[in-house]
């Protein structure tokens, strides 16, 4: 009787930098790959920290993501041009486990996610992306659009409303109740920061709209700070007037100017900031979250993956990339990172920039890193409310309301569309 041998065909890992290996990649390539990391690094710096503290943790933290998350998915994923960091989808999901759970469960959960995703890939479930209806990522991603602009409200007007809970209808009460604590000071930062966000892309300068606000933001709050702030409390509230850090044996306001290095998150705090407790009932209660990450990090992934085929002519290998997402979201936590997965706008930023392989993703994060290093004072003088106005701008582009409001009027009942028309690449965060 013949024994019958079982295989398991397990997806190609760094699939994406072969793939560019194989291509006849080259000096001249490599040079384009350098320019188009430098272009999304000083991107992915201002989003970075501006959305890990829409999800409710120190804006390092998004920059830690963006360094070690952002290097692992390039250099292990499936796709050439895919861009990995913190982004706006997942502030609607990680926000409440930040409230329940503290920056040391979301970071657990953001693991355990990283392992479902490598489940995923090494299962071949990698063209789930083909089942997910349009109107449902489309109402979805609307609903953590209209999220993101709410919770920001209070940094924008400079309201006293204290800590934000776990749920939106309570904590946009708090914010309507505050109203009459608004802040003018605060709020003609924020605005002054959105109408140079707003306009300075009509002047086709080949700056990044978002470093351009906030540097106009960080002036005018320093200028403020230096003629209006009392000895007690700043007059415009800034990273370093709101963060504080404490890393090998130093203490500092704002952001640590140290790379990542590695911190076990089941020593980080918890809700009540004492350190977590890591055993099965924690395991457990963050079991959904993780899974709830899991699958918007590999929705968002190959939708960001099909739509760089679609700019490049190319096709990704959906396993491999659910493997290095996996990979990159479970060593991540173990240097501060949070949640990663691929960044529509990130990457369409790095096919316009002429970016050729995984290598221009590996230098965005260096780029980041050597801002954390050598620029973070000067970044612990951004103010708050530039940041709100930044993120406003992620939550409008993200929301597609005109798309939104036509399938609601247009779409019949059964709508499928493919995703890859969800959004377009030039306006997505």
């Amino acid at each position: 009787m013949s024994r019958q041998r079982f295989y398991v065909d397990l997806p190609s890992i760094s699939s994406g930098l072969r793939t560019a290996w194989r291509s006849g990649y080259g000096l001249a390539d490599l040079r384009k790959d350098v320019m188009a990391g430098l272009t999304i690094g000083t991107v992915a710096v201002p989003l970075s920290m501006a959305l890990a503290i829409a999800t409710g943790v120190p804006p390092q933290h998004g920059l830690y993501t963006a360094i070690v998350a952002g290097a692992i998915i390039a250099l292990t994923g499936g796709s050439r041009f895919n861009v990995s960091g913190p982004t706006a989808a997942f502030v609607v999901i990680l926000f409440p486990i930040v409230q329940q759970y503290g920056l040391g469960g979301l970071l657990i959960a953001s693991m355990m996610a990283g392992i479902i995703l490598v489940v995923l890939g090494i299962t071949r479930m990698g063209r789930l992306i083909e089942f997910v209806p349009y109107p449902v990522v489309l109402g979805f991603t609307a609903g953590i659009a209209v999220v993101i602009a709410v919770l920001q409200i209070p940094d924008f007007l400079g309201l006293s409303v204290g800590q934000l809970g776990e749920h939106f209808v309570e904590n946009l009460g708090r914010i309507v109740a505050s109203l009459p604590t608004l802040d003018p000071l605060e709020f003609g930062i924020g605005v002054l920061a959105l109408i140079v966000m707003l306009l300075w892309p009509r002047l086709h300068v080949p700056i990044p709209a978002p470093l351009v606000g906030l540097i106009a933001g960080a002036i005018a709050a320093y200028a403020a700070n230096q003629w209006f702030a009392s000895e007690s409390a700043p007059a415009v509230e800034t990273i370093a007037s709101r963060f504080t850090w404490e890393a090998n044996g130093e203490t500092g306001t704002g952001i640590p100017p140290i790379a990542p290095s590695f911190t076990a998150p089941w020593l980080l705090p918890g809700p009540d900031g004492a350190p977590l407790e890591l055993n099965f009932e924690l395991i457990r209660a963050l079991l959904g979250p993780a899974f709830a990450i899991a699958m918007l990090g590999a929705i968002e992934s190959l939708l960001c993956a099909v739509v760089s085929d679609g700019l490049t002519k190319t096709k990704h290998d959906p396993n491999a990339e659910l493997v290095g997402q996996g990979l990159g979201n479970i060593v991540a936590p173990l240097f501060g990172g949070i949640t990663a997965t691929a960044a529509i706008a990130r990457t369409a930023t790095n096919i316009r920039s002429g970016g050729r392989s995984p290598i221009a993703a590996v230098v965005h994060s260096v780029v980041v890193l050597l801002a954390v290093i050598a620029l973070a004072g000067l970044l612990g003088l951004v103010p708050m409310a530039a940041l709100a106005a930044l993120l406003f701008i992620i939550a409008w582009n993200m929301s597609e309301a005109r798309h939104f409001l036509h399938t609601l009027r247009s779409a019949p009942p059964g709508d499928a569309r493919h995703p890859c028309h969800l959004f377009r690449p030039d306006r997505s965060v």
